[in-house]
């Protein structure tokens, strides 16, 4: 587990692509409403990306994406630029963090979001907690961790105010990270019995590194042992389901919402980040939801 030095800004280093993110996930217990937050500081480019995307059903996207906002000063996470305030709190080190966002999100189709990302401006704004449900798990041989959490709040689109009372994940890692280099897979969810899960692996064939937990209900964290996948894509080259084994536990996964994001790297090269909110089964019947991104580098060369 890490301590709660961890949880504070780390001094970069010299590689180019050096950066620290944080992490903030969640969903409602139905899937009616999900999204995610990542800052990502980039010290050596001198930029921030920050990423907000809210996912309802039967609505469309909104995107918040920013790769060129500002660094934070100091210690606090806090980030200004056109349209966008935000700030991410830690309240209680590796227990819980804050979320305030003032915005204007684009609406749009998901394939508009990989695209010139046109649509209709909405204030978005989130006012959310993520607290601890298990301890950190700290990942073996890299500066990274991640965390189960409660999330509640609330979130506002345009004049409405939506509470959330659900579950979600957050992480917290530094180092160098090159997205146009390889693919992985990283998943997490919730099922309906109160089961957490997390897993991770790149999807490249010279390595073996597997890594994730599974938080039994009122049970403590279980580092997994495998994390098997199969993964059928649609048309246009986004994920449309997987079959996953994470640990002992067997899943259908389906995707439910398209969030992905466009990557472009300082020498040009292209990617992008296949984030999705899923469904997962798993085989005893138990359900459940969470995110799954799929990395997706060099598509043009």
């Amino acid at each position: 587990m890490p301590d709660a030095q961890a949880e504070e800004r780390h001094a970069p280093g010299d590689d180019a692509l050096w950066n620290e993110s944080w992490y903030f996930d969640f969903a409602a217990p139905d899937g009616s409403l999900a999204g995610y937050v990542r800052l990502g500081l980039y010290p050596s480019l001198g930029v921030s990306w920050y990423w907000a995307y809210v996912v309802r059903e039967g609505a469309p996207l909104l995107v918040v994406r920013h790769h060129e906002a500002p660094l934070p000063s100091g210690k606090q996470l806090e980030i200004r630029d056109d349209g966008l305030w935000s700030q991410i709190v830690c309240e209680t080190p590796l227990e819980h963090w804050t979320i305030g966002l003032e915005a204007f999100a684009v609406a749009l189709d998901h394939t508009e979001a990989l695209g010139a990302e046109r649509g209709d401006r909405v204030a978005l704004g989130f006012d959310l907690e993520w607290e601890a449900g298990a301890p950190a798990f700290d990942y073996p041989g890299a500066h990274r961790y991640e965390q189960t959490c409660t999330v509640h709040g609330e979130v506002l689109i345009g004049a409405d105010t939506i509470p959330l009372d659900g579950t979600g994940e957050r992480d917290h890692s530094w180092g160098p990270r090159d997205w146009w280099r390889f693919g992985w897979c990283w998943t997490s969810g919730h099922l309906d019995d109160g089961t957490a899960f997390h897993a991770m692996r790149p999807l490249i064939d010279e390595t073996n590194f597997q890594v994730g937990f599974i938080v039994p209900p009122g049970g403590d964290l279980e580092p997994i042992e495998g994390f098997t996948l199969e993964t059928a894509y649609d048309a246009d080259g986004l994920p449309d389901k997987a079959k996953m084994k994470i640990g002992s536990i067997d899943f259908e996964t389906s995707v439910a919402g398209h969030a992905p994001v466009p990557l472009v790297a300082p020498d040009g090269r292209t990617g992008r980040l296949a984030r999705a909110l899923c469904r997962f089964t798993a085989a005893d019947g138990r359900a459940g939801w969470g995110w799954t991104e799929w990395n997706q580098p060099n598509l043009r060369q």
